[in-house]
C-alpha cells in the first residue's frame, strides 16, 4: 500500500492523544476500558483492512464516483450528505478542542472566537488545495514532527515520575465488561483509513494491502492507544486522573528536558500537537468539502469562470464552527464527542455493508 495511506492512519492516531479520546477512556477506567481497547484494536484492524481492500479494487475513484455509478442518485446524494456532515463534525471536534487548549494554556487573554477564527483562516486555504497537495503537506509536517513525538514517548516511559504501581492497579480492572463508549473512542484512533473515500482519487495505481501491513498498523495503534491510556495514569495516579480536564497536558508538564533548549516539554508538546491537529482538521474538512461539492454543485453560481460552491460550503463551515465554539463548554464537548464516536462506529459498520453492495454491483 502507498505510504500516504499510512500517513492518513497515523495522523488520526496521533491527533487524538490530546483530544477527547483519553478523557473518555480514563472516565471508564473502572468500567472495562482495557478490554475495550483490546477489542478496538481487533475491530480497527478489520475495518482498516476492509476499507483498504475495497478501494484497491477501484483505483483512482472515490466514494462519490462509486455511489453515483452503482446506486440511485437520490439515495447516493442523501448518503453523501450524511458522510460529509460526519467528517465535518470530526474536524469540528478537533478545532474546538484545540481552541480550548490554546485559550487555557497559551493565549488566555485572547477571546475564544478569535482563536477559532485564526484556525479557520488557515484551514480554509488548506482544504481548497488539490488532494495531492494536501497529501504532500501531510507528509512534510508529519515527517518533521515524528522525531519529536518519539522523543516525548521515550521520555514518558523513562522518567522517574512514572509510577508503575498506578499502572499495575489499573490493570487489575481488566476483568470488567467492556464499555461501548470506550470501545468506540478507542476504535476511532484506527479509522484514519476511511479517509480513502476521497483520497483514493490520488491512488491511481492498483496497490495491494497485505496482512503484514495491517498487523503493522495494529501494532502502532496498540502502542498509541495504550500509551494514551496508561502514561497519564502512571503520572497522575489511578484515582485522581479522571478529574483532570486534559490528562496529557498535565502529563507533559511533569516532563523535563534537562539539557534541552526548552526545559519544559509542555510548550514543545502544545506546538507539536498544534501542527498535528492542523493536519487532522485539514484531512477531515478536505474530505467533507469534496463530498459536499459532489452533491451541492451550483453550476450557475460562478465568479470569473470558477464555481463559488466551495466558498459557500466554507462559509457554512465558518458560521457553524463559531456558533458551536460559543455554545459548548469543555464538559459538553467531551459528552457530545462520546455520542458522536458511538454513532460513527455504528455508521461505519453500515458503510461496510454499502461497500459490499457496491462491490457486488460492480462485479455483476
Amino acid at each position: 500500500m502507498s505510504r500516504y495511506f499510512y500517513y492518513l492512519v497515523f495522523v488520526n492516531m496521533v491527533a487524538n492523544v490530546v483530544a477527547s479520546v483519553p478523557k473518555i477512556l480514563l472516565e471508564k477506567k473502572s468500567e472495562g476500558a482495557i478490554v475495550s481497547m483490546v477489542l478496538a484494536i481487533i475491530i480497527g484492524m478489520v475495518l482498516c483492512y476492509i476499507v483498504a481492500k475495497f478501494f484497491t479494487s477501484f483505483p483512482g475513484q472515490g466514494l462519490p464516483e462509486l455511489m453515483k455509478k452503482y446506486l440511485p442518485r437520490w439515495f447516493a446524494n442523501m448518503l453523501l450528505l450524511f458522510v460529509a456532515s460526519a467528517w465535518y463534525i470530526a474536524g469540528l471536534i478537533t478545532l474546538v478542542t484545540y481552541s480550548f487548549l490554546l485559550k487555557r494554556f497559551l493565549t488566555p487573554d485572547m477571546p475564544l472566537v478569535w482563536i477559532t477564527s485564526i484556525f479557520l483562516l488557515f484551514i480554509s486555504y488548506g482544504i481548497l488545495m488539490k488532494t495531492s497537495s494536501v497529501l504532500y503537506t501531510i507528509e512534510f509536517v508529519l515527517l518533521c514532527s515524528t522525531p519529536i513525538i518519539v522523543l516525548i514517548m521515550i521520555k514518558s516511559y523513562t522518567t522517574p515520575q512514572l509510577k508503575w504501581d498506578f499502572i499495575r492497579e489499573s490493570v487489575m480492572h481488566i476483568y470488567h465488561v467492556p464499555s461501548f463508549s470506550a470501545l468506540s473512542a478507542s476504535t476511532y484512533l484506527l479509522l484514519g483509513g476511511f479517509n480513502l473515500i476521497v483520497f483514493n482519487r490520488f491512488f491511481t495505481k492498483n496497490h495491494k494491502i497485505t496482512l503484514k501491513q495491517i498487523l503493522f498498523i495494529g501494532m502502532v495503534g496498540a502502542g498509541a492507544l495504550f500509551t494514551t491510556y496508561f502514561i497519564p495514569i502512571g503520572m497522575n495516579g489511578f484515582e485522581s486522573v479522571e478529574m483532570i480536564a486534559y490528562p496529557w497536558i498535565s502529563t507533559s508538564d511533569t516532563l523535563r528536558l534537562e539539557l534541552g533548549v526548552i526545559e519544559r516539554i509542555l510548550f514543545v508538546f502544545l506546538i507539536l500537537y498544534l501542527a498535528i491537529s492542523f493536519l487532522s482538521l485539514l484531512i477531515h474538512w478536505h474530505v467533507s468539502l469534496e463530498l459536499f461539492k459532489s452533491v451541492l454543485e451550483f453550476k450557475r453560481l460562478k465568479w470569473k469562470g470558477k464555481s463559488v460552491t466551495p466558498f459557500l460550503v466554507i462559509g457554512l463551515f465558518w458560521f457553524s464552527s463559531i456558533r458551536v465554539t460559543k455554545y459548548l463548554t469543555e464538559y459538553q464537548l467531551t459528552l457530545y464527542t462520546s455520542y458522536f464516536f458511538n454513532l460513527l462506529l455504528c455508521s461505519l459498520i453500515v458503510m461496510i455493508g454499502l461497500f459490499w453492495f457496491i462491490l457486488r454491483r460492480a462485479k455483476s
